[in-house]
């Protein structure tokens, strides 16, 4: 069972500026940390650093909820672009779709998006959270001397 700290309870969302918002999810699109602005998260497309180089920020967050928000994020995004992408397809081409086409290209969209999306929806979703639950000191490390500051 998980237990509730009464301070993550009394930290509304409205604390958090809308100016820092914007920067939080801009930095995310820019696959920078969206705490500190730092790069270097990425080992590779599909896989990320344990924590942020800069600031120390672990990138998976405390709560058993936190990836299955992030991939939840991920397929709904990959989703909303397919269907985006496939309406303009139909308004640019009508009244003559190539179906023949779509049937395959539609179906290899969705599976590519959201691997194609990974880092970009993770991040994304790490500033959201950040947001809604701005970073206590305790869970910055200090990079320098390799301190995780776990209590």
């Amino acid at each position: 069972m998980v237990q509730l700290n009464p301070e993550d309870l009394e930290r509304p969302f409205a604390r958090t500026s809308s100016r820092r918002i914007v920067a939080m999810l801009g930095r995310a699109l820019a696959l920078r940390c969206p705490n500190c602005g730092s790069r270097g998260l990425l080992r590779n497309w599909f896989r990320m650093n344990d924590r942020c180089p800069g600031c120390g920020l672990r990138i998976e967050r405390e709560g058993s909820d936190y990836m299955a928000g992030s991939l939840m994020f991920n397929i709904v995004l990959a989703e909303m672009i397919f269907a985006a992408v496939f309406v303009a397809y139909l308004l640019i081409s009508w009244p003559d779709p190539n179906w023949n086409m779509l049937e395959i290209a539609a179906p290899l969209g969705m599976a590519v998006a959201p691997f194609a999306l990974f880092p970009f929806s993770k991040l994304v979703w790490l500033a959201a959270d950040l947001a809604l639950r701005p970073a206590h000191a305790k869970e910055l490390g200090d990079t320098q001397t390799g301190d995780k500051n776990i209590q």
